[in-house]
Protein backbone atom coordinates (compact mmCIF):
# COMPACT_ATOMS: atom_id res chain seq x y z
CA UNK A 1 0.00 0.00 0.00
CA UNK A 2 1.35 3.32 -1.38
CA UNK A 3 1.96 5.60 1.66
CA UNK A 4 -1.27 7.82 2.11
CA UNK A 5 -2.42 9.77 4.78
CA UNK A 6 -6.39 10.53 5.77
CA UNK A 7 -6.82 12.73 8.48
CA UNK A 8 -9.83 13.05 10.52
CA UNK A 9 -10.75 15.86 12.69
CA UNK A 10 -14.06 17.02 14.52
CA UNK A 11 -16.09 17.64 18.08
CA UNK A 12 -15.74 14.83 20.44
CA UNK A 13 -18.63 11.93 20.13
CA UNK A 14 -19.11 12.39 16.63
CA UNK A 15 -18.16 9.08 15.88
CA UNK A 16 -14.32 9.75 14.45
CA UNK A 17 -12.64 6.65 15.94
CA UNK A 18 -15.62 4.21 14.49
CA UNK A 19 -15.28 5.78 11.27
CA UNK A 20 -11.86 5.75 11.04
CA UNK A 21 -11.74 2.18 12.43
CA UNK A 22 -14.06 1.08 9.52
CA UNK A 23 -11.87 3.13 6.81
CA UNK A 24 -8.72 1.18 7.98
CA UNK A 25 -10.43 -2.39 7.70
CA UNK A 26 -11.88 -1.70 4.31
CA UNK A 27 -8.91 -0.07 2.80
CA UNK A 28 -6.41 -2.18 4.88
CA UNK A 29 -4.97 0.85 6.20
CA UNK A 30 -3.24 1.56 9.24
CA UNK A 31 -5.26 2.99 12.10
CA UNK A 32 -3.93 5.16 14.51
CA UNK A 33 -6.32 6.89 17.62
CA UNK A 34 -4.58 10.26 18.91
CA UNK A 35 -6.79 10.95 21.41
CA UNK A 36 -6.27 7.59 22.63
CA UNK A 37 -2.51 9.35 23.19
CA UNK A 38 -3.71 11.96 25.30
CA UNK A 39 -6.09 9.95 27.20
CA UNK A 40 -3.03 7.83 28.36
CA UNK A 41 -1.22 10.47 29.38
CA UNK A 42 -4.21 11.81 31.37
CA UNK A 43 -4.05 8.38 32.79
CA UNK A 44 -0.68 8.80 33.48
CA UNK A 45 -0.61 12.17 35.82
CA UNK A 46 -3.57 11.25 37.03
CA UNK A 47 -2.12 8.10 38.44
CA UNK A 48 1.11 9.47 39.33
CA UNK A 49 -0.36 12.82 40.79
CA UNK A 50 1.56 15.10 38.48
CA UNK A 51 0.15 18.20 38.80
CA UNK A 52 -0.89 20.19 35.06
CA UNK A 53 0.89 23.26 36.31
CA UNK A 54 4.34 21.52 37.03
CA UNK A 55 6.31 21.97 33.85
CA UNK A 56 9.36 20.04 35.01
CA UNK A 57 6.99 17.46 36.40
CA UNK A 58 5.41 17.14 33.53
CA UNK A 59 8.72 17.03 31.37
CA UNK A 60 10.25 13.84 33.89
CA UNK A 61 6.54 12.39 33.26
CA UNK A 62 6.44 12.18 29.54
CA UNK A 63 10.25 10.80 29.73
CA UNK A 64 9.01 7.59 31.27
CA UNK A 65 5.68 7.50 29.37
CA UNK A 66 5.58 5.03 26.39
CA UNK A 67 2.45 4.24 24.35
CA UNK A 68 1.77 1.87 21.82
CA UNK A 69 -1.18 -0.21 20.03
CA UNK A 70 -1.94 -4.07 19.52
CA UNK A 71 -5.18 -5.78 17.62
CA UNK A 72 -6.89 -7.79 19.83
CA UNK A 73 -8.40 -10.68 17.98
CA UNK A 74 -10.18 -12.05 20.69
CA UNK A 75 -12.48 -8.38 21.51
CA UNK A 76 -11.47 -7.09 17.74
CA UNK A 77 -10.30 -4.13 18.81
CA UNK A 78 -6.82 -1.97 18.94
CA UNK A 79 -6.23 -2.01 22.55
CA UNK A 80 -4.07 1.11 23.91
CA UNK A 81 -0.78 -0.12 25.88
CA UNK A 82 0.76 2.28 28.48
CA UNK A 83 4.33 1.45 29.38
CA UNK A 84 3.14 -2.16 28.53
CA UNK A 85 0.41 -2.23 30.73
CA UNK A 86 -3.09 -2.42 28.77
CA UNK A 87 -5.08 0.22 29.99
CA UNK A 88 -7.93 0.29 26.80
CA UNK A 89 -10.77 0.31 29.72
CA UNK A 90 -8.83 2.77 32.14
CA UNK A 91 -8.68 5.55 29.80
CA UNK A 92 -12.33 5.12 28.61
CA UNK A 93 -13.83 5.96 32.43
CA UNK A 94 -15.36 9.23 34.06
CA UNK A 95 -11.90 10.91 35.62
CA UNK A 96 -10.06 10.54 32.26
CA UNK A 97 -12.66 11.62 30.41
CA UNK A 98 -12.62 14.72 32.34
CA UNK A 99 -8.97 15.34 32.80
CA UNK A 100 -7.88 14.53 29.23
CA UNK A 101 -9.06 17.68 27.45
CA UNK A 102 -7.25 20.01 29.87
CA UNK A 103 -4.08 17.73 29.74
CA UNK A 104 -3.98 18.14 25.91
CA UNK A 105 -3.90 21.78 26.29
CA UNK A 106 0.05 21.39 27.74
CA UNK A 107 2.54 22.42 25.07
CA UNK A 108 4.79 19.65 26.43
CA UNK A 109 2.52 16.80 25.98
CA UNK A 110 0.87 17.87 22.54
CA UNK A 111 4.89 18.25 21.29
CA UNK A 112 5.18 14.78 22.58
CA UNK A 113 2.22 13.30 21.38
CA UNK A 114 2.69 14.77 17.73
CA UNK A 115 6.09 13.66 17.03
CA UNK A 116 4.72 10.16 18.14
CA UNK A 117 1.99 10.87 15.58
CA UNK A 118 4.11 11.62 12.78
CA UNK A 119 6.53 8.37 13.46
CA UNK A 120 3.53 6.17 13.23
CA UNK A 121 2.71 6.96 9.84
CA UNK A 122 6.14 6.84 7.99
CA UNK A 123 5.56 5.15 5.09
CA UNK A 124 2.15 3.93 5.93
CA UNK A 125 -1.19 4.61 4.80
CA UNK A 126 -2.69 5.46 7.51
CA UNK A 127 -6.18 6.58 8.53
CA UNK A 128 -5.77 8.97 12.13
CA UNK A 129 -8.68 10.71 14.02
CA UNK A 130 -8.17 13.87 16.54
CA UNK A 131 -8.52 17.50 16.62
CA UNK A 132 -5.39 18.58 14.82
CA UNK A 133 -4.29 16.24 12.70
CA UNK A 134 -5.51 17.76 9.29
CA UNK A 135 -4.40 21.40 10.45
CA UNK A 136 -1.16 20.47 12.33
CA UNK A 137 -0.01 16.65 12.87
CA UNK A 138 -0.76 16.13 9.06
CA UNK A 139 -1.01 19.62 7.17
CA UNK A 140 -0.33 18.03 3.77
CA UNK A 141 -2.91 14.92 4.20
CA UNK A 142 -3.90 13.41 1.16
CA UNK A 143 -7.49 13.21 2.48
CA UNK A 144 -9.02 15.56 5.28
CA UNK A 145 -12.36 15.17 6.87
CA UNK A 146 -13.84 17.38 9.44
CA UNK A 147 -16.57 15.35 11.37
CA UNK A 148 -19.83 17.36 13.35
CA UNK A 149 -23.20 16.23 14.65
CA UNK A 150 -25.82 18.12 16.40
CA UNK A 151 -25.23 18.34 19.66
CA UNK A 152 -28.17 16.51 21.35
CA UNK A 153 -27.34 13.72 18.51
CA UNK A 154 -23.99 13.35 20.07
CA UNK A 155 -24.82 13.43 23.52
CA UNK A 156 -27.42 10.77 23.22
CA UNK A 157 -25.12 8.56 21.26
CA UNK A 158 -21.95 9.41 23.94
CA UNK A 159 -24.53 8.35 26.81
CA UNK A 160 -25.57 5.07 25.60
CA UNK A 161 -21.81 4.02 24.69
CA UNK A 162 -21.51 4.93 28.28
CA UNK A 163 -24.20 2.46 29.45
CA UNK A 164 -23.77 0.19 27.27
CA UNK A 165 -19.66 -0.13 29.11
CA UNK A 166 -21.45 0.05 32.25
CA UNK A 167 -20.61 3.98 33.50
CA UNK A 168 -22.73 5.29 35.79
CA UNK A 169 -23.19 8.41 34.16
CA UNK A 170 -26.34 11.05 33.85
CA UNK A 171 -27.35 12.59 30.93
CA UNK A 172 -26.35 15.83 32.16
CA UNK A 173 -22.87 15.04 33.09
CA UNK A 174 -22.38 13.82 29.16
CA UNK A 175 -23.55 16.95 28.24
CA UNK A 176 -21.57 19.38 30.48
CA UNK A 177 -18.62 17.01 29.74
CA UNK A 178 -18.97 17.41 26.12
CA UNK A 179 -19.78 20.86 26.56
CA UNK A 180 -16.32 21.59 28.40
CA UNK A 181 -14.44 19.33 26.03
CA UNK A 182 -15.49 21.59 22.93
CA UNK A 183 -14.86 24.53 24.72
CA UNK A 184 -11.62 23.58 25.63
CA UNK A 185 -10.14 22.28 22.42
CA UNK A 186 -11.40 24.81 20.49
CA UNK A 187 -9.95 27.37 22.55
CA UNK A 188 -6.65 26.09 23.95
CA UNK A 189 -3.33 28.17 22.34
CA UNK A 190 -1.71 25.25 20.93
CA UNK A 191 -3.02 23.81 17.98
CA UNK A 192 -7.11 24.23 18.55
CA UNK A 193 -9.62 22.24 17.29
CA UNK A 194 -11.15 23.99 13.85
CA UNK A 195 -11.79 23.28 10.25
CA UNK A 196 -8.73 22.88 7.89
CA UNK A 197 -9.80 25.03 4.49
CA UNK A 198 -9.15 21.57 2.71
CA UNK A 199 -11.23 19.45 4.75
CA UNK A 200 -14.82 17.67 3.51
CA UNK A 201 -17.48 18.24 6.33
CA UNK A 202 -19.48 15.39 7.52
CA UNK A 203 -22.18 16.09 9.41
CA UNK A 204 -23.61 12.84 10.39
CA UNK A 205 -26.35 13.76 12.56
CA UNK A 206 -29.04 12.03 10.36
CA UNK A 207 -26.21 8.99 8.51
CA UNK A 208 -25.94 5.66 10.21
CA UNK A 209 -22.30 4.20 10.34
CA UNK A 210 -22.36 2.37 7.63
CA UNK A 211 -23.99 5.29 5.78
CA UNK A 212 -20.99 7.41 6.23
CA UNK A 213 -18.36 4.70 5.45
CA UNK A 214 -19.99 4.49 2.33
CA UNK A 215 -20.50 8.72 1.76
CA UNK A 216 -16.66 8.80 2.79
CA UNK A 217 -15.23 5.15 0.56
CA UNK A 218 -16.39 7.28 -2.41
CA UNK A 219 -13.93 10.15 -1.75
CA UNK A 220 -11.43 7.67 -0.94
CA UNK A 221 -11.41 5.50 -3.83
CA UNK A 222 -11.34 8.26 -5.94
CA UNK A 223 -8.14 9.26 -3.72
CA UNK A 224 -7.05 5.92 -4.70
CA UNK A 225 -7.66 5.43 -8.48
CA UNK A 226 -5.93 9.44 -8.92
CA UNK A 227 -2.73 7.73 -7.34
CA UNK A 228 -2.68 4.99 -9.93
Amino acid sequence: MKPIIIAIDGYSSCGKSTLAKALAARFGFAYVDSGAMYRAVALYFMEQQIALEDDVAIAKALENIHIHFEYNPDQQRNETYLNNRMVEDDIRSKPVSDLVSPVATIKAVRTAMVNLQRKAAVNKAIVMDGRDIGTHVFPTADLKLFMTADPKVRATRRFAELQAKGENWSMEEVIENLRERDHIDSTREENPLRQATDAHVLDNSDLTEQEQLDKVSIWVNGLLNAKI
